[in-house]
């Protein structure tokens, strides 16, 4: 089994691959305190769950594959591998890393891990052009060329810190519930704020894809857009260029890049 690990700035995804079927997933809090031996603990309670692998951390992994926004959470991640699965095959998405997809950025080192990830798998599942718009803490929105090279991207603020900073800087504002108002015309504040959020995104989706895939592709009708992230579902019934909905796409990435990695070795 493959273990695959995507630490965000503030959720960390995990999912364990039987091949190319990913059989059991996690959401945990990322919390850049935790130490290796923290981080150990809780991935043996996690995985303790599954009843096809054992008791003992490590038992039933075949390999590992990481990417992480959060350099101190790799740091520690990379302990946890050294010492409790020093046997195991590991991948740690991070320049010089094999992925399969060209960057054509100015400087490629800056681009975050996870979005690079999620073009692999855009270009693996989808083929190219292609945009995926990616609903964590930013929301972001990646472009990959008809050749499956990574193009660049936009990064906007994602829609919970959109809704704390509401909060915070409106004097008779408050943090809400992340859900689908009766109507745009908010009868109440809390219904407001959530028009503003829920259709402000939406309209912000469509408007950033709309102007990427045009210049993507003479056609834009040709650009697939795919989300992913964990605030997506609540776009996409709202947005109208969303063509494909995989809330797995990153760690599909990192099995892919594992395979293209390991199999060289």
């Amino acid at each position: 089994m493959l273990l695959t690990i995507d630490v965000g700035n503030t959720h960390t995804v995990l999912g364990l691959f039987d091949g190319e079927d990913i059989v059991e997933h996690w959401r945990i809090s990322t919390d850049a305190r935790r130490t290796a031996d923290e981080l150990a603990v809780l991935l043996q309670g996690l995985m303790g769950m599954h009843p096809l692998l054992g008791d003992e951390l490590g038992d039933g992994i075949d390999g590992i594959a990481i990417c992480s926004t959060v350099p101190s959470v790799l740091h520690e991640l990379r302990e946890v591998t050294r010492r409790h699965y020093g046997d195991v095959p590991a991948v740690l998405v991070e320049p010089g890393i094999k992925t399969g997809v060209p960057i054509l950025t100015d400087n490629p080192k800056e681009v975050g891990a996870d979005r690079i990830i999620n073009a692999v798998a855009a270009v693996e599942l989808y083929g190219g052009p292609a945009i995926v718009v990616d609903f964590g803490t930013a929301t972001t929105f990646d472009a990959v060329s008809a050749r499956g090279e990574y193009a660049g991207g936009a990064i906007a603020p994602g829609i919970e810190i959109s809704v704390e900073a509401l909060g915070v800087r409106g004097a008779q504002l408050r943090k809400i519930e992340l859900v689908r108002p009766r109507s745009v015309i908010g009868r109440n504040t809390v219904e407001a704020m959530q028009a503003g959020i829920l259709y402000g995104f939406a309209g912000q989706v469509d408007g950033v894809v709309g102007r990427m895939a045009r210049e993507l592709a003479d056609d834009p009708e040709d650009v697939t857009v795919i989300a992913t992230g964990g605030l997506a579902p609540m776009v996409l019934g709202e947005s109208s260029v969303i063509d494909e909905h995989e809330p797995w796409l990153t760690l599909i990435g990192l099995r892919l890049v594992y395979e293209r990695n390991i199999s060289r070795t």
